[in-house]
């Protein structure tokens, strides 16, 4: 009789666990997506020090883009301070193709499509972004950014 008990007990709660992963994963889909729009007004108001905030001030943190890595939450705004040095170079920032895909309970996947409209061109690309859930809520630990 209690070898009968177990599989009962699977059956009846495997409806309820099936469907946790799909509600759960909507918390962090809104949270990410929150941050991401944050970036995105901060980069259009010039503001790199409030991109950065989708970061995690970490010395873990990674950016890579063409055959460029860089380590650490300071070297990764420092890039930035000298890649995009004006607000001409900034331009105007956009985010597209946004995929959030929940890997674990304190991991999430990023896809998506950016492009900045700038005067005289409109540099775009993709990124893939890790996003974990620290102290401070999601951050972003790992950028991949390529341009067309």
């Amino acid at each position: 009789m209690r070898h009968l008990t177990k599989p009962i007990f699977f059956v009846i709660l495997l409806p309820f666990v099936a469907s946790l992963p799909s509600s759960r994963a909507e918390e962090p889909r809104a949270a990410i997506r929150a941050i991401l729009d944050e970036q995105v007004a901060a980069w259009n108001r010039g503001d790199i020090e409030g991109f950065m905030r989708g970061y995690a001030q970490s010395e873990a943190t990674t950016f890579v883009t063409g055959d460029q890595l860089a380590r650490g939450w300071e070297t990764v705004l420092a890039r930035y301070r000298r890649v995009y040095d004006s607000r001409e170079k900034m331009g105007q920032l956009t985010f597209s193709e946004l995929e959030i895909v929940p890997l674990c309970g304190d991991a999430t996947l990023v896809h998506g499509r950016w492009e900045l409209k700038r005067a005289h061109d409109t540099p775009h690309g993709r990124f893939t972004l890790i996003f974990r859930r620290l102290r401070e809520g999601w951050r972003i630990v790992y950028d991949h950014t390529s341009a067309v």
